[in-house]
């Protein structure tokens, strides 16, 4: 009989990652630098999809990168990542990026998902588990990644 794939919940991948904003952080208009923040979301996304497959990953598509409000020099910088849905060796990672307060208060200013792939030992694509939702929440996700993945597909059979 075959063996069944390990299945992982999305909590058991999830990470946090924060930051202040520096001066050598900003732009020409005094607010995070767009290429930064990518620059955090692809890290935060690539330890999320290592704690999930454990495998070293590599990114191979953004399929959203919207930035809803700036960040300015000396804002808390927090950052969050989930697992959304995982393929056979791809998984797409949730990134939300919140401006925190001193209160404690979070306003959302980006939300990204991006696709990585584990690799082995050789570089090649390997199998990684199964993610298995709980929460509806978790549940409406997993849906939507599987949605976003289908028009991944297509959009790759297309001629140009």
């Amino acid at each position: 009989m075959a063996e069944e794939r390990r299945k992982k919940h999305p909590s058991d991948s999830y990470t946090e990652q924060v930051h202040i904003i520096t001066q050598s952080d900003i732009n020409g208009f005094n607010r995070l630098f767009g290429g930064t923040l990518m620059s955090w979301i692809d890290v935060l996304a690539a330890v999320v999809a290592r704690r999930h497959s454990e495998c070293n990953v590599t990114t191979v598509f953004v399929d959203t990168l919207e930035f809803r409000a700036p960040a300015r020099v000396n804002d808390t910088i927090m950052m969050t990542g989930k697992m959304t849905y995982a393929g056979k060796t791809s998984m797409e990672v949730c990134v939300k990026t919140f401006v925190e307060e001193l209160s404690g208060e979070r306003k959302l200013i980006n939300v990204a998902y991006l696709i990585l792939v584990a690799l082995d030992a050789n570089d090649e694509p390997t199998e990684v588990p199964a993610l298995l939702p709980v929460t509806e929440s978790e549940l409406e996700e997993w849906k939507a990644g599987a949605k976003r993945r289908e028009l991944r597909k297509l959009r790759r059979s297309e001629k140009y």
